[in-house]
């Protein structure tokens, strides 16, 4: 621990709920606060660039291997203002530095506005849940927020695999051990390959990059255990594709079967501004592997995964668009928003008029 010429800024930074510092050489520093960049006061000129870097790379072996490589992975704890993940790289010639703040403070489902179901699918026993969306939609938080539900209410093993660690879990009722990549083991293959020597229940991977980490968490959930993880994509139908593209053609008829026996849910979401207050709230697609959605992945008619999650609503499913329904009608967002984030606008227009279009009754065959 320690106290760092920017201290200040990095308080500055927390205090307004600041997700990422951005600090190069000749140049205000920036702050990403809610998904957008924001200009600082605090302009980083050449002393103060080679202060950080002092600061934050005091041993000499570290500070060897930047200078051999070019880019530099670290943890760093400023006193009484908290913990940063600091990637330190070269920029024109000099360092340059990208921290991001690792939070304690986990927000509960509740708090987030997600619907309760996802304590639910939270609790499952085994299996693969995917929490889908793009950079900033809030996927790390809704899973740190499932995460902290089992902490509170289950006595489970918990193993987290992340690059790099964005939330710190305190033990309650469950165990906890957070792995980091390039600090706590090399890469996520080389984590994936030892987890299941180290007793987990629930196995936490930061984000599904290849076919190797999915592969991994199959492998896993086949074995009786619950993996929760990432993956950049919008929609659950486009997460299963993104998932399938990790494979040959001829491999993935066999990866949508073992997808639909492993398969426990896909969460996607989207941030969107409240209607008051300030601050963002997230739409939710929710995809929970019924019946009807195994069949449809076994047989391969991805097309037909939304019209199943539209008529899912009694088993916990629900569209984007009837997500953002219930939010214009709770007053928590805009029709306006709600329409520019929707996935068929049409669609949501004719429902805030009150009516209700059907998917068709018939989603087989």
């Amino acid at each position: 621990m320690g106290v760092s010429v920017i201290h200040d800024l990095l308080e500055l930074g927390v205090n307004s709920n600041a997700s990422d510092w951005h600090i190069k050489e000749g140049h205000p520093v920036v702050l990403r606060i809610e998904g957008s960049l924001v200009d600082t006061d605090f302009q980083a000129d050449d002393k103060l660039i080679d202060q950080i870097l002092s600061d934050f790379v005091a041993d000499e072996d570290m500070l060897a291997r930047y200078r051999d490589n070019g880019d530099l992975d670290l943890s760093y704890v400023e006193d009484n203002v908290g913990r940063f993940r600091v990637n330190v790289h070269q920029q024109r010639g000099r360092p340059a530095f990208t921290l991001r703040h690792v939070k304690t403070d986990i927000m509960t489902l509740d708090a987030l506005g997600l619907p309760l179901i996802l304590q639910k699918i939270a609790e499952a026993p085994r299996g693969i849940i995917i929490l889908g969306g793009t950079t900033g939609s809030g996927k790390s938080t809704t899973l740190a927020a499932m995460l902290e539900h089992i902490n509170l209410t289950r006595r489970r093993h918990c193993i987290t695999i992340e690059d790099p660690i964005e939330y710190e879990f305190e033990d309650k009722k469950s165990v906890f051990e957070q792995r980091e990549v390039g600090i706590d083991t090399q890469t996520f293959k080389d984590a994936l390959i030892h987890v299941l020597r180290q007793d987990p229940d629930i196995i936490m991977v930061g984000e599904m990059r290849n076919r190797e980490s999915f592969d991994a968490a199959l492998q896993a959930a086949d074995t009786g255990h619950l993996v929760m993880t990432t993956l950049h994509a919008t929609t659950a139908a486009q997460s299963v594709t993104r998932i399938l593209d990790f494979y040959d053609h001829e491999e993935q008829a066999s990866i949508r079967m073992a997808l639909s026996m492993n398969l426990h849910a896909i969460i996607c979401q989207r941030l969107l501004p409240r209607a008051f207050g300030g601050g963002v709230i997230p739409g939710a697609e929710i995809m929970i592997n019924t019946p009807m959605v195994r069949k449809l992945l076994e047989i391969g008619q991805l097309e037909k995964l939304p019209a199943a999650i539209e008529n899912g609503r009694e088993e916990g499913m629900q569209s984007f668009n009837q997500s953002l329904l219930g939010l214009v009608n709770d007053g928590l967002i805009t029709e306006e928003d709600a329409l520019l984030a929707a996935s068929n606008p049409e669609a949501l227009r004719m429902n805030l008029k009150g009516i209700d279009l059907k998917t068709g009754s018939t989603i087989l065959g």
